[in-house]
Order: C-alpha cells, then structure tokens, then sequence
C-alpha cells in the first residue's frame, strides 16, 4: 500500500484511513484526540478515492507532541474534503502535506485554529486538475487570543489543465502575535525552455505532462 500511494513512512503511531474509512488494522492508534504523548510521532494518513462529503477532524490537546498529515486522494465523481485542525497543546505542532486529483468538482477546506501560545500548523496543499473540473480550495488559519508566538502556514499549489477552473481562498484571522504566520496560493506551470528540453529527449506531449505532474506531486520538502 505505501508503494502504491507513495507515501513517505517512518517511524511512528499511524492512524490511516482509506477511501474516507478508518482502517484498524493498519493503525496502531484510535482516532480521535490525540491527548497523550506518545514517544513516537503520530503520523495520520488518508488515501484513496473518495466521493460525496468527507470530514477529518484532528485535535491535539496534550504538549510536544508531534503530528504529521499525510493525504493523498482523487475524485471521479463531486467530492467534498474537510479539515479541521485543533492545536491545544504548547510546543506540540502538526505538519501536514494534501495532494488532491481533481477529475470532477472538488472542494477542499483546511480550518486550521491555534487555541494556545507557542503551537504550529503548517499544512501545503497540492492540487492536479484534470480537464474540465472544478476545485475550490479553501483555508482558515484562526490565531485566538493570548496565543503568542505560534507558527502557521496554509499554502496552495496548482497544476491544471487549460479548461480547469480553479477558485483559492486562502485567509488569516489572527488575535495574538504570531512567530510567522503565512499563507500562499499558486499554479505552476512549464517552462518553454522544459518543454523543449523533455522534446528533444523524444518525449511526446502527453509523456511531458506526465513528467510534469510527476515532478509537481513529489516536490515536498516538510518532512
């Protein structure tokens, strides 16, 4: 399964759903909020295909604790991903990376709330928008009062097809003074120097976009 979803592991408690399903047998923990300190980190991953509306709801509540978010999945068909984010506990901090295939109407929406000084919720969302779809991509970052000094970043990045549309929407509300606090959208596209490069080495145009998207999905650096 890590091989087909080419999802980094390490070592860690994992907590993994599948096609938006709790998997017990690949999980050496419950669901649910993660209140007490584990030696290892905890790694949540949710892959597959999914349909209809999906909530993910993830809440640490206990200090130094490392979380990481693993998500990788596709739609055929309308699909809705929610993500909501609680980080209660000081010096503990999730870093997460979305890789979304988008072959209908997608929406995905990261609210992601810091309720305590000294926490961190970085999470970098990637989109690959196949023909004629629809995605609108949404972030929250919630800052609340008397939370000093806590790290936040909910960035967005696309590659799309010329008929895709794409809406972003990221958005700050912050109450306290942050360490950093940073939001992002983007669409990458090729360069003609790329393209002409991959065409000389006997690639055809659908061979460059796949090497494209390729490069473009595996481009992560948070672990």
């Amino acid at each position: 399964m890590w091989n087909e979803f080419n999802i980094k592991t390490f070592p860690a408690e994992t907590i993994v759903y599948r096609d938006g399903v709790y998997c017990p047998d690949l999980s050496t923990i419950n669901p649910g909020q993660i209140d007490k300190k584990y030696d290892l980190p905890v790694h949540i991953i949710y892959i597959g295909e999914i349909v209809n509306k999906n909530d993910l709801f993830i809440e640490i509540n206990v200090e130094n604790q490392p979380v990481f978010l693993s998500v990788d999945v596709k739609n055929k068909k309308p699909a809705f991903l929610n993500i909501f984010i609680k980080n209660t506990g000081k010096n503990s901090e999730l870093r997460g990376h979305v890789f979304v295939e988008n072959f209908d109407t997608f929406e995905l929406n990261i609210d992601a709330g810091h309720y305590c000084e000294n926490t961190g919720i970085l999470v970098h969302n990637k989109l690959l928008a196949h023909e004629n779809t629809y995605s609108k991509l949404t972030g929250n970052a919630r800052i609340f009062e008397n939370c000093r000094d806590c790290t936040s970043d909910i960035g967005f990045s696309a590659i799309a097809d010329n008929t895709a549309k794409i809406e972003f929407l990221p958005a700050q509300f912050i109450k306290s003074e942050p360490l950093s606090a940073e939001h992002s959208a983007s669409i990458y596209r090729q360069t003609l120097a790329q393209i002409q490069y991959l065409r000389m080495a006997g690639l055809s145009s659908r061979e460059i976009n796949n090497v494209a998207y390729e490069s473009f999905k595996n481009n992560f650096s948070l672990f």
